[in-house]
C-alpha cells in the first residue's frame, strides 16, 4: 500500500516546504547523482524504500532493549507492551490525514516492534533443543503465510471507501481490530514463558546446570546475519525496478506483476518451513539458503524471461525459509536461558541494520553501475557469506544438563 499512501499525501500537500516534499527534494538531490537517469515515476518507490530502512533502523536500536527487558520482566509483559506500541502506530495510521502523523506511526511502530523476536525467544523458551529447528521453522512458516496473504488483504480494503478524510481508514481500522484482538487473547492465554530463576541455587539444592557452550560464537551468528540480510534487502527492494525498468518497461500495471511474483516467493516459503525445513538441522538449513541466494543474485544479473524470474523466486523462496529461521535456531542454542531474549533481540538487531542499509546501498548500485553489475556484486558479497558460513560454522552440540 506505500505507493498508493505516499501518492495521496503527496497531492494532499503540495507546498515546496511540506515535510513530505523537502524529503523528496533531498531524495531527488540524491536521485540526480545516479549515472543512469531516473523517471520521476520511481520517486515513490525511493521515498517508500526511505521509509522502509527508517522503520528497520528503529528495530535494529529497540531490539536489544526489548530483548532485556523480556529476560528481566517476562516475555508476556514485554510482548504486550509491544502490542501496545503497535495498537498506538496503527491508531495513529487511522487519523493520519497529513503526512506527519503518518510518519509518526511509522516511528512508534519500529520502535515498538518486538513480535519477531519475543515469538522466536517464546517458541525456544518452550522447546528443547532437539526441537528448536521445528519449532523456529513452524514460526517462520506462520510470518511467510502471513506475508503471503497480507499484501492482498491490505489491497483488497484500501479498496473501501468511508467517509472519512484518511482514504487508507478502512484497511487501518482492520489493522487495529486485528491487534487489538490479538492483544486481548494474548492479555488471557498467553503464559510467562520466560525459565525460572536460579538464584535458590546458593542454597545448595541440587538443580539444573546449565553445560553452555560457544560452538558458535554469537558475535559470528550476528555478523553473519548483518553480511546477509544487507544485499538480501536490497536485492528485494530493488525487484520493482528490475520488473518495471528492464523486464516489462511497457506494462500496462508493473505493480501488479511484482505482487505476483512476491505471493509466489511467500507462498513457496511457507510451504517449505512447514513441510520440509522443520525437518532440517539448523547449520543445513542456513548453508541451503545462503547457496540459494548466491544463485539467485546471478540468474537477476542475466535474467530476460519471465521463467528466468521466477526460477529465481524460487531459490528466494528457499533462501526467505531458511536464512534466518536457522540463524534463530542457532542464536537461540548459544544463548543462556537467563539471557534467551537479550541474545536473540541483539541478533535480530543486526540484522534490522543490515535491512535498513540494503535498499540504499543496492539501489544505488543499481542506478550507478547498471543492473548487470549491481546484481553480480551483491552475488560475490554473498559468495563471502557462504565462504564463512562454509568454513566458520559448526554443528551445534546439544546441551547435557546434569543434576
Amino acid at each position: 500500500m506505500f505507493p498508493s499512501l505516499l501518492a495521496f499525501y503527496r497531492a494532499l500537500d503540495d507546498r515546496p516546504n511540506s515535510l513530505l516534499n523537502s524529503i523528496l527534494h533531498y531524495l531527488n538531490a540524491y536521485k540526480e547523482s545516479f549515472a543512469i537517469p531516473i523517471n520521476s515515476k520511481y520517486d515513490i518507490v525511493l521515498l517508500g524504500g526511505a521509509l522502509g530502512s527508517l522503520f528497520s533502523l528503529l528495530q535494529a536500536i529497540a531490539s536489544p532493549l526489548i530483548g532485556r527487558a523480556s529476560d528481566k520482566y517476562g516475555r508476556r509483559t514485554a510482548l504486550l507492551w509491544s502490542m501496545c506500541g503497535n495498537i498506538a502506530s496503527v491508531a495513529l495510521w487511522c487519523a493520519a490525514v497529513d503526512f506527519r502523523t503518518f510518519l509518526w506511526s511509522r516511528v512508534v511502530g519500529g520502535l515498538s516492534e518486538g513480535n519477531v523476536q519475543l515469538a522466536t525467544a517464546i517458541a525456544a523458551d518452550v522447546s528443547d533443543e532437539s526441537q528448536r529447528g521445528s519449532t523456529m521453522a513452524m514460526v517462520g512458516a506462520c510470518f511467510s503465510i502471513a506475508f503471503t496473504f497480507g499484501p492482498a488483504l491490505g489491497a483488497w480494503l484500501a479498496s473501501i471507501t468511508t467517509f472519512s478524510a484518511n482514504p487508507f481508514a478502512t484497511a487501518a481500522g482492520f489493522s487495529l481490530f486485528l491487534i487489538l484482538v490479538e492483544t486481548v487473547f494474548l492479555y488471557f492465554r498467553l503464559p510467562e514463558t520466560r525459565p525460572a530463576s536460579e538464584a535458590g541455587d546458593k542454597k545448595g539444592k541440587a538443580s539444573a546446570v546449565e553445560a553452555k557452550r560457544h560452538t558458535n560464537a554469537p558475535y559470528l551468528l550476528n555478523a553473519i546475519h548483518f553480511l546477509f540480510l544487507l544485499p538480501f534487502s536490497g536485492m528485494e527492494f530493488s525487484l520493482p525496478f528490475l520488473i518495471t525498468s528492464v523486464l516489462y518497461p511497457d506494462h500496462p500495471s508493473p505493480s501488479k506483476l511484482n505482487g505476483r511474483l512476491l505471493g509466489f516467493v511467500g507462498l513457496i516459503a511457507s510451504i517449505l518451513q512447514g513441510a520440509v525445513v522443520r525437518r532440517m538441522a539448523a547449520l543445513t538449513v542456513v548453508k541451503t539458503g545462503v547457496v540459494s541466494c548466491t544463485i539467485a543474485f546471478f540468474i537477476l544479473s542475466k535474467v530476460q524471461s519471465t521463467g528466468q524470474l521466477y526460477a529465481a523466486g524460487t531459490l528466494l523462496a528457499i533462501t526467505s525459509a531458511t536464512v534466518v529461521t536457522g540463524l534463530n535456531s542457532l542464536g537461540s542454542l548459544e544463548a543462556k536461558e537467563s539471557n534467551r531474549g537479550e541474545v536473540l533481540g541483539a541478533l535480530r538487531s543486526w540484522g534490522q541494520f543490515g535491512r535498513a542499509l540494503g535498499p540504499i546501498v543496492f539501489c544505488s548500485m543499481f542506478w550507478w553501475l547498471g543492473r548487470e553489475t549491481a546484481y553480480q556484486i551483491g552475488g560475490a558479497c554473498m559468495l563471502g557469506v557462504v565462504a564463512i558460513v562454509f568454513g566458520g560454522l559448526r554443528a551445534p552440540v546439544i546441551a547435557k544438563h546434569v543434576t
